[in-house]
């Protein structure tokens, strides 16, 4: 699917609104409808958009957008006013008086977050979309409206400057498109998801299309024979079905290649088929047909009837080997079964004031309400937002409970992450599992159609090495949890112990000291609250028992060397700022090996000092568990010494793409010291380069610069896993 971008919008009339919504909904109160236009466009009116247009297009495309989903009456008005309260000088009450609490509060949970200080731009993004999932924990129209928001923003985004756009584009492709994808609304995740990798990687994208369009007619003909073949055996055997080619999108062809490391040109399903039926049963009765036509592709078949993916999406998947044993994807599903795929999680409810969804739509939201526990219990914001990530993209896997209740967790999941799902208890005291009745490790990777008991005792509780076998997040979070608070009381206690220690040599009364008003002044100079933090501050090594109690010395116990050293705001070590430390150790973590200008993390270890870590460090299960060990730290402006990094870059095997590769490396200022070539018998081939650049910038330029050269799948940096023990 191609997506286009036109310099001006096409007009968009009330009327054709009002069409959509009566075409629905017979009875909805069309007044209403026009009175809310009226308001938007007098409360808009003056304003424009990036793109010279005025402004009220953007709230017209809103609702026109949320038509599709077949949405009730209040949510096409919202998507009309979703941003009078912030664009206009339109107050809460005004809009209440005009159009009622329940329009109001979905226009309030649309608004955008605005005019609170974060550190970074990262950080706010991460607190505006948490903030937006507590919102629609209230009411689930508030998160369809925001998607309709997004969608009519990536529209128009060649308004934008080059970074707003890659920015925007990022943030659609890592939470909207997956988000429209957990909801059930398939054509929307795809409309995202193209925007979005035009934006990002344009000149793949550009190439894909061209290279699309090659061939396209003999495709269609193609498509066409097998359409025909598959409704002459349905009417042979009087089985009711609509059949007709769907086109696939180009993020789904681009996944594809980099999956299965291929070229375009041997991706041969760019085309699928879709056959929709009147009944459940004769959707299987299809599929019986469908393979005795054509032989199907092994581990290609699944069944979304019997198991529905948790957006309640339903339909069976199979690839058969159909017409000169070319490889074709069939989805076969009833009229009700496609509703449900086209208009997601709205095909699901009406909503009514006062009324609460039913068991089987209440499924639908238990991601959603997932969503809702991790924000309450993880207090950094980036690992939240790594956490839903995670979830959002992972592919699932389905298991069995001993009593025969299914369970959806993502795939790779284990024993430990199945006992989290069943109960928090369950998982902190699980010392073993059992999967069809036989013993299995705890690193057990589940498997569909599993039946799992989980053994327990009540005096076994969770290790540190079970972040390295559990992958859900939900899981981790508990398990981070659970240790997290151990730490703490036994930092706690090793902090009290070491300071008084320090104040008896300098013969101090450790009780009369905790009770004075010096101690609490340099709690507050270190920026602390409580006795209870420094003691645990001291404990993890944050702070050195010495220096603390050093301004409560007298001046000869200073000379005499009984305590040492100064507390700092700010300490500098080689190119970096640490915030809030004294004199410490510090060094560069070899797992992530961060350059400058990319986003760090500074972990206190015990006995080596500082770890600083890319915050995107393939380790952090080993040190994110606990927020009280982890310090600010930001890169010296000017710190742009050389840095050694390794990058991959799988390609094609041809003539010509090794010297392309280094070429490029070599335009853009990058010395390569080291270089090794890996060929396959699949006439692929992976180029591993250690280069030398000057910061984060640098390194991204290379990468896209190398992803531009023809042959080329993907090149990435490589980030390794640390020595065991390194970070503790």
């Amino acid at each position: 699917m191609e997506v286009t971008s036109n310099t001006k919008e096409r007009d968009i009339s009330l009327a054709e609104i009002e069409k959509r919504v009566f075409h629905y909904d017979p009875h909805a109160n069309l007044t209403l409808l026009s009175h809310a236009y009226h308001f938007s466009a007098s409360a808009h009116e003056g304003q424009t958009r990036q793109s010279g247009e005025p402004f009220l297009h953007h709230p017209m495309e809103v609702a026109l957008i949320l038509t599709q989903l077949k949405l009730p009456l209040p949510s096409i008005i919202a998507g009309l006013l979703h941003d009078v309260l912030e664009d206009t000088p339109v107050t809460r009450d005004q809009l209440a008086a005009e159009f009622g609490e329940d329009v109001t509060t979905l226009v309030e949970g649309v608004t955008k977050i605005g005019q609170i200080e974060f550190r970074s731009l990262e950080e706010k993004q991460a607190e505006n979309f948490r903030k937006m999932i507590v919102s629609v924990a209230q009411d689930v129209r508030i998160l369809l409206i925001k998607l309709a928001d997004r969608l009519h923003n990536m529209r128009t985004l060649h308004a934008l400057s080059e970074d707003k756009q890659k920015r925007i584009a990022q943030e659609t492709m890592e939470i909207y498109a997956p988000l429209a994808n957990r909801l059930g609304i398939g054509w929307m995740k795809a409309e995202l998801e193209d925007y979005a990798f035009r934006y990002l990687k344009p000149d793949i994208y550009h190439t894909l299309i061209k290279k699309s369009a090659v061939g396209r007619k003999e495709r269609d003909d193609y498509i066409r024979s097998v359409i025909n073949e598959i409704k002459k055996a349905l009417e042979e055997n009087n089985l009711a079905g609509k059949v007709y080619g769907r086109t696939k999108n180009i993020v789904g062809v681009y996944q594809k290649m980099i999956r299965r490391g291929i070229p375009f040109e041997e991706v041969y399903d760019l085309m699928g088929i879709r056959i929709i039926t009147d009944t459940r049963t004769n959707c299987y009765a299809i599929l019986g047909l469908i393979h005795s036509l054509w032989a199907p592709v092994p581990d290609r078949f699944r069944d979304f009837i019997a198991l529905p993916k948790s957006n309640l999406y339903q339909s069976l998947h199979t690839t058969v080997a159909a017409i000169d044993g070319q490889h074709v994807e069939i989805q076969i599903r009833t009229e009700e079964m496609h509703r449900v795929a086209e208009e997601g999680i709205a095909a699901h409810w009406v909503y009514k004031e006062g009324t609460r969804f039913s068991q089987k739509d209440e499924k639908a939201f238990a991601w959603l309400r997932q969503l809702i526990e991790w924000q309450q219990e993880i207090v950094d914001t980036r690992q939240f937002m790594d956490s839903v990530k995670t979830d959002l993209f992972s592919d699932l896997v389905y298991v069995f409970t001993p009593k025969g209740d299914v369970k959806e967790l993502m795939r790779g999941a284990t024993p430990i992450d199945f006992a989290y799902a069943i109960h928090t208890a369950v998982g902190n005291h699980c010392v073993g599992a059992k999967v069809d009745g036989k013993i299995v490790p705890l690193g057990y990777t589940l498997k569909n159609g599993d039946r799992i008991e989980i053994l327990t005792l009540e005096s076994h509780f969770p290790s540190r090495s079970w972040l390295k076998l559990a992958k859900t997040p939900k899981a981790k979070t508990k398990i981070k949890y659970f240790i997290r608070i151990q730490e703490r009381e036994r930092s706690l206690e090793i902090g009290k112990e070491l300071l008084e220690r320090e104040l008896k040599r300098g013969r101090l009364i450790p009780k009369e000291v905790f009770k004075s008003d010096a101690i609490q002044k340099i709690i507050e100079s270190l920026g602390l609250h409580t006795l209870e933090e420094l003691f645990i501050g001291i404990g993890y090594g944050k702070f050195s028992a010495a220096t603390v109690i050093r301004p409560l010395l007298p001046e000869p116990l200073i000379k005499d060397g009984a305590s040492k050293g100064t507390p700092n705001k700010e300490a500098e070590k080689g190119g970096l700022k640490i915030k809030g430390l004294g004199d410490i150790m510090m060094h560069i973590s070899k797992c992530c090996n961060p350059v400058p200008g990319e986003p760090i993390i500074g972990f206190i270890t015990r006995g080596r000092g500082i770890s600083v870590h890319s915050v995107h460090c393939p380790n952090k299960d080993n040190f994110d568990y606990d927020h009280d060990r982890l310090v600010e730290l930001t890169w010296e402006s000017g710190a742009g010494t050389s840095h050694s990094v390794e990058i991959l870059v799988h390609t094609i095997d041809q003539p010509g793409v090794l010297a392309a590769v280094t070429t490029v490396i070599s335009q853009a200022n990058a010395n390569i010291s080291r270089a090794e070539v890996i060929t396959t018998a699949e006439k692929k081939a992976t180029l591993q380069f250690w280069i030398v650049i000057r910061n984060a910038s640098h390194l991204e330029q290379v990468l896209n610069n190398i992803e531009k050269v023809e042959g080329v799948l993907k090149a990435r940096r490589v980030r390794k896993r640390s020595v065991p023990g390194e970070d503790r």
